[in-house]
């Protein structure tokens, strides 16, 4: 055992000496400013290029730590500034032949070499500016901090050019103030980094060494000397557009005009106002429709871009859901028995928003977002006997409000690690309808080791609605070992009953008092035969808040690894042994429904996606070791790829599931709960493509079809114990509607873009899409889709212009 340990010290010592990295030293660049800005043409012949001092010697991060490039692919970068942008000139070398760099939309990485500038202008080591340059010439941009990762939905407009040379790759990159926030008044030393990424073996290099076994990699900057005495110009960019739109089922199917305007204003060295004016979400995505059969609500990403772009301050502690802004009207009809309801808005208009954020120099973030919604009204058809129906026979019933959202945080950041925030979110809706309230205490800290994490938050919630007052309550707290190989946390989660964030957060369920433990172990240097590898456990014990009662016990193991071939796999094991009480799929207070361990495990393996031809498996399977629930759930998905040429890409993603003698709610008849046992089968079919003409123009293409067919073979009454009891009562031919469903979607769409300049875009779009949902669960496959098909569908065309203004230009 001794010569073990001997011939390992032995080892790690030849590797440090090898490598000689000191990983807590910053490398410095001093930088000197410039009368004559260089020209943005991927070539450095610029007279100040020569002058620049050069960052070079790289480090590898990833998937190893501390190797150093080579001459054969070293990378050279120079730096300089002006009164009006930051500028930066990269030579890297390398084979042409062996450079990838397939082209793709903003923001969409793919299968390419990329470079990548990482500013931090207070150099406080959480708030990162991040700007990507691919070996295509696409573009990429980001804000990051180390508690909310990478925000891509921030997008700005700087400029770039790539130029593939004989022995490797130039880039030049200019990026604007308007872009940055930082206060100008004396020397500045700024955060920087430079990463440089080979996708062919996904490695990863930087100027300054990151040492990954401890602390977010934000810490590791190197820094900028020289930066001083700048005068940015006014940062204020007009983004007006126009839109021309034809949707067959609005009335009269006529051609929708808009014109409107979004507004960035930097308001201060540090804070951007950002405002839409008039908003036009019209070319937003449809959502992907599914049949849901939980308790819970059904719940779709985010596509609005204001409501995506620069969100980072308004996601601390999670409560705020940006789609409860326009989504559907909060009140339901009571209907009378002669009455019918004719229309009811499936969303509430947006008439305008605003959000102010942004960091002083000291740290401490604010953010400010405000949204004003519009009234809507349902429509309902009254019916009297014996008298024509007319439009007076009509009634209008107001089910939203005009209506405010708003969201205040507080955010204070020190010791580089840690944080301290204070977040509101309001809800004041016009009239006697619901208002609503929520504050959150969170607190996010490091040591200075980053050896360790506290995380600690408390929310309240206060409901203001006609029948009265509620007020609720949760907090959560976890304790974190955040080094080295072996990693490991506690936790604890708690809610009452009265607590609710959902008027504009998103919270599934409450009355929970759950805790957790996790385990880890992940290495941070290849092996033989693996680039990585990481597996975690967990162990979750869970119960009521009230009362105070156990609902269930769970456990489970991960592993993630990727080989030298750049072959990943992948899987998961989830067991909940015992007793488990779900007091959520009944649909009733204070009602449960048992089962007894429950056991899912699936596996992934995805081949090498440099390739031409990839493709990625998941199969997966659920099984319950309990006498009185025989079901079983079997799954795969399949997502073949295929890259012919670096301008086009295809991809398809294939998943059914079937699922065997399930068990759940079905119905309530006077009170009585019933359950059911189906069999439940489920088609999902997405296929994308898009073809690149260059780094500005392209077309994309996407369609999805689901297909979900549920048929109940049986009915159950719930007892109060939470076991099912068969009833000879109670039979499916006595329920209507039949519980039975055929459920059916298809979503098409087709769209060009072209960024005819800096910022500005045309778009050219198309959609169509149906949906179908019928009792006819025995119809086959062909039969469902030729019955969605002969539904009505719905039509989108539209054509977008929107146009950058960078008023310095203007003036």
């Amino acid at each position: 055992m001794s010569s073990i340990f001997r011939k390992l010290f032995v080892s790690i010592f030849i590797l440090l000496s090898c490598h000689q990295i000191s990983f807590s030293q910053k490398r410095q660049l001093v930088v000197d400013k410039t009368e004559k800005p260089p020209k943005i043409d991927g070539v450095l012949d610029d007279d100040v290029w020569m002058l620049c001092h050069v960052a070079t010697d790289f480090t590898q991060f990833r998937p190893g730590m501390g190797k150093k490039d080579s001459l054969q692919i070293a990378t050279e970068v120079k730096m300089t500034y002006d009164d009006e942008a930051i500028y930066v000139g990269a030579f890297l070398k390398d084979d042409p032949k062996k450079i990838m760099r397939q082209y793709r939309s903003r923001d969409n990485f793919g299968q390419a070499d990329f470079f990548a500038i990482i500013l931090n202008p207070n150099n406080d080591g959480q708030n990162d500016t991040e700007f990507f340059v691919f070996s295509s010439g696409n573009q990429a941009d980001a804000l990051a901090t180390p508690t909310n990762g990478e925000d891509f939905g921030w997008n700005a407009v700087w400029e770039s050019k790539v130029n593939i040379v004989e022995n490797g790759w130039i880039v030049e990159v200019k990026i604007p103030y308007r872009t940055l926030r930082f206060s100008n008044k004396g020397a500045k030393t700024w955060g920087v980094q430079f990463h440089r990424r080979f996708q062919r073996d996904n490695s990863q290099y930087t100027w300054n060494p990151i040492d990954v076994t401890k602390g977010s990699i934000s810490l590791y900057h190197g820094e900028v000397h020289g930066i001083e005495n700048i005068e940015p110009p006014l940062r204020l960019a007009l983004y007006p557009f126009a839109t021309t739109l034809f949707d067959d089922q609005t009335p009269n199917a006529s051609l929708d005009f808009k014109l409107g305007m979004d507004v960035k204003y930097g308001i201060s060295e540090s804070f951007t106002l950002d405002a839409t004016l008039i908003p036009d979400f019209s070319q937003v995505g449809f959502d992907n429709l599914a049949l849901n059969l939980g308790p819970f609500e059904q719940v779709f990403t985010e596509q609005r871009q204001f409501f995506t772009e620069g969100v980072e301050l308004f996601s601390k502690g999670n409560l705020f859901f940006s789609r409860r802004i326009g989504s559907a009207p909060i009140n339901n009809i009571d209907l009378m028995d002669n009455e019918e309801l004719l229309d009811f808005p499936e969303a509430v208009k947006l008439l305008n928003a605003l959000k102010l954020s942004g960091r002083t120099s000291k740290g401490l973030g604010v953010g400010f977002l405000n949204a004003i919604t519009e009234k809507a009204e349902a429509t309902i058809q009254i019916n009297p006997d014996g008298i024509s129906v007319t439009e007076t026979s009509q009634r209008k019933e107001l089910v939203e409000p005009l209506s405010n959202y708003s969201v205040l945080v507080f955010d204070q950041q020190f010791n580089q690690n840690s944080s301290l925030s204070l977040v509101n979110t309001n809800v004041l809706r016009a009239g006697q309808f619901r208002d609503a309230n929520v504050t959150g205490l969170i607190a996010d800290i490091s040591n200075k080791k980053n050896s360790f994490n506290l995380e600690a938050q408390a929310k309240l919630s206060m409901i203001n609605a006609p029948e009265g007052r509620k007020t609720g309550f949760s907090s959560f707290v976890a304790a974190r070992k955040t080094n080295g190989k072996f990693r490991a946390s506690i936790d604890h989660s708690f809610a009452d009953k009265k607590y609710d964030i959902n008027d504009l957060g998103l919270l599934f369920r409450n009355n929970f008092n759950n805790f957790g433990i996790d385990l880890s172990y992940r290495t941070f240097q290849p092996t033989k035969r693996l680039n990585s590898f990481r597996v975690l456990s967990w162990l979750n014990y869970n119960r009521l808040a009230t009362p105070n009662t156990f609902t269930g016990l769970q456990m489970g193991t991960a592993y993630f690894a990727t080989t030298k071939r750049l072959l990943f796999f992948g899987g998961n094991v989830v067991f909940s042994p015992g007793t488990q009480f779900d007091y959520f799929e009944p649909r009733q207070e204070g009602r449960f429904f048992t089962f007894r361990n429950q056991l899912f495990t699936n596996f992934q393996i995805s081949t090498n996606r440099n390739k031409k031809f990839a493709v990625s498996i998941v199969p997966e399977h659920t099984r319950f070791f309990d006498s009185r629930r025989k079901s079983q759930t079997f799954g795969i998905q399949i997502a073949p790829s295929l890259r012919p040429t670096e301008n086009l890409s295809v991809s398809h993603r294939l998943q059914y599931r079937y699922i065997d003698k399930d068990q759940g709610f079905a119905t309530t008849i006077d009170e009585t709960i019933v359950f059911g046992e189906r069999d439940r089968s489920l088609l999902d079919n997405v296929f994308s493509a898009t073809y690149n003409f260059n780094e500005l123009h392209f077309l994309n293409l996407n369609f999805r079809h689901n297909w979900d067919k549920v048929n109940y073979s049986k009915l159950f009454l719930l007892e109060q114990d939470g076991s099912l009891r068969s009833d000879s009562n109670t039979s499916l031919e006595n329920l209507d509607p039949s519980p039975n469903i055929n459920f059916s979607s298809w979503n098409f769409d087709l769209n060009y873009s072209w960024q005819f300049a800096p910022g500005s875009f045309v778009t050219l779009l198309y959609r169509n899409r149906a949906l179908r949902r019928t009792s006819d669960s025995t119809a086959s496959f062909k039969e469902s889709l030729n019955a969605l098909f002969s539904e009505d569908l719905n039509h989108l065309f539209s054509v977008r212009l929107q146009y950058f203004l960078d008023v310095n230009k203007i003036f």
